[in-house]
């Protein structure tokens, strides 16, 4: 009755089914994992956000497949304050990043043929490869005190049905930021292997020392080969619900032209982004700054607390990160990573992501958000070192 594509495994884990018998219970948890802005108290300018849908033209409908020329002028706008400079005509909007990247699989992959992800990363790849019939495999990073490309095993994915090379920049949860030494290695070999770039900069501005940007390389720069590059309203400006991303066309003229015709035809297909955030874009892009501060303020005042608190004690340590919404934690492998997040939740009722979720490699990593409000942060963190220090000793 059902379509192969969607035979996941639907049974619930033991982590799942412990959390949900605590939320019945009204137990108060300690949620590291919050990766919602909206829940996480951050002062958000609401007027001059809802006041933007007071719009008469939200009343017409006047479709446009790459996305209202208006709300795409302002981002471009937006984007040259940053010294990226991106015509207008080379954007188009999409109601997310999702659906943004089943545009890219769509224009790029036939069934059978695959691309290429960063691992560790999000587990949400799979299931849009799944869904698009795209054959996911994945290329690690390494820490070596600081998380980078192993090239020679990313060399040793590539084969004639590879089509793209993802890149989260920055990583997610990595917090690792694409350089341009490695920049230049990929563009050798997407030149070689007729490869494409897929560039996810959602957490592009949340940077942890923003003097560190002049060495981080932006994706949408890249002209050397066809680069497709990701961003969304979801992490730019805190706000999921709004429901607006884009894709940004930069490489070789001959390439980018061909794919704007055949990307235009996608877009018309689904036509997808409502006209209320279309219009009220451009006002809502004034207030980047503004909302980027109180989340920057936030993840650091709160990695600034773990880098404290970490020295404190002695089985756990800190993965150095640059930037994003997340923090990796290595801890000893007395217990597996399932049975400590289990640990953290039953006894403590502190929730975290285990490594496995993004597909760490070896054990024991806990995944930590940055977004919760500081004292929950502060809370949650000290009992969950607490528990490692009682199990441990």
């Amino acid at each position: 009755m059902f379509a192969q594509r969607t035979s996941w495994k639907l049974t619930p884990n033991r982590l799942t089914i412990c959390l949900e018998d605590l939320r019945k219970k009204k137990t108060v948890l300690y949620d590291l994992t919050e990766s919602n802005p909206t829940r996480c108290g951050f002062p958000y300018p609401q007027e001059k956000i809802l006041n933007a849908f007071v719009d008469p033209k939200n009343l017409e409908y006047a479709p446009d497949p790459q996305g209202m020329h208006r709300a795409r002028e302002a981002l471009s706008a937006l984007y040259r304050e940053n010294n990226v400079f991106i015509d207008p005509e080379k954007i188009f909007l999409t109601a997310s990043t999702s659906e943004g990247y089943s545009y890219l699989f769509r224009l790029l992959v036939d069934p059978g043929q695959g691309i290429l992800f960063p691992r560790p990363s999000y587990p949400l790849f799979q299931f849009l490869g799944d869904l698009n019939d795209v054959k996911t495999a994945s290329y690690p990073l390494v820490y070596k005190k600081n998380w980078g490309i192993d090239f020679e095993a990313l060399r040793s994915t590539i084969h004639s049905n590879i089509k793209a090379i993802v890149l989260v920049n920055p990583n997610n949860p990595t917090g690792s930021f694409v350089k341009q030494g490695e920049l230049d290695i990929l563009n050798d070999l997407c030149q070689k292997q007729s490869l494409t770039l897929i560039g996810d900069e959602v957490f592009f501005d949340y940077a942890y020392e923003k003097e560190d940007y002049k060495f981080y390389k932006r994706l949408s720069h890249n002209k050397e080969v066809l680069t497709f590059v990701l961003g969304g309203l979801s992490k730019s400006l805190g706000l999921p619900q709004m429901k607006l991303s884009w894709i940004m066309v930069n490489g070789p003229a001959k390439q980018v032209e061909k794919a704007l015709k055949r990307l235009e035809i996608i877009a018309d297909t689904y036509l997808s982004v409502n006209t209320p955030v279309q219009n009220a874009l451009p006002s809502w892009l004034e207030l980047a700054k503004e909302i980027q501060g109180a989340i920057v303020k936030r993840i650091v005042a709160n990695r600034d607390c773990l880098l404290e608190e970490i020295n404190k004690v002695f089985h756990c340590e800190i993965l150095n990160a640059e930037g994003g919404w997340y923090v990796i934690l290595k801890i000893p492998n007395n217990l597996s990573e399932e049975d400590w997040t289990l640990e953290f939740l039953k006894k403590d009722h502190v929730l975290v992501h285990p490594g496995y979720f993004f597909d760490f490699e070896s054990e024991a990593y806990m995944v930590v958000s940055l977004l919760p409000r500081e004292e929950i942060f502060q809370e949650g963190l000290n009992r969950l070192l607490k528990r490692v220090e009682t199990v441990v000793s």
